[in-house]
């Protein structure tokens, strides 16, 4: 099973950053999906959310707006928009696969975002 998470980087304010998480070894289909992200001295904090076929999207309040959360179950990946970003949003970002019955649980290595002038 591997989650490998990329596009994260260095950005200003107000730009934009397209997080990409490519999923192997498992029916992805299944898989609620999810992007966390952990910033320096803080909890892990879940930003978005997808459902296993695309029916639902959650969010984080303060990225309501700003961030889309999309899938594609032929390639098996999730991604994560995120616009207008801002300085809080530095952190690193962690892509998440949930199933419930069976419970399964996977998490990628996750990709350093940071936001700064």
């Amino acid at each position: 099973v591997q989650l490998v998470e990329s596009g994260g980087g260095l950005v200003q304010p107000g730009g934009s950053l397209r997080l990409s998480c490519l999923a192997s070894g498992f029916t992805f289909s299944n898989y609620v999906m999810t992007w966390y992200r952990q910033a320096p001295g803080k909890e892990r904090e879940l930003v978005a959310g997808i459902a296993s076929f695309g029916s639902g999207t959650n969010y984080k309040d303060s990225v309501k707006g700003r961030f889309t959360i999309s899938r594609d179950n032929v390639k098996n990946t999730v991604t994560l928009q995120m616009n207008s970003l801002k300085p809080e949003d530095t952190a690193v970002y962690y892509c998440n696969a949930y199933q419930r019955v069976p419970a399964r649980e996977y998490w990628g290595q996750g990709t350093q975002v940071t936001v700064s002038s």
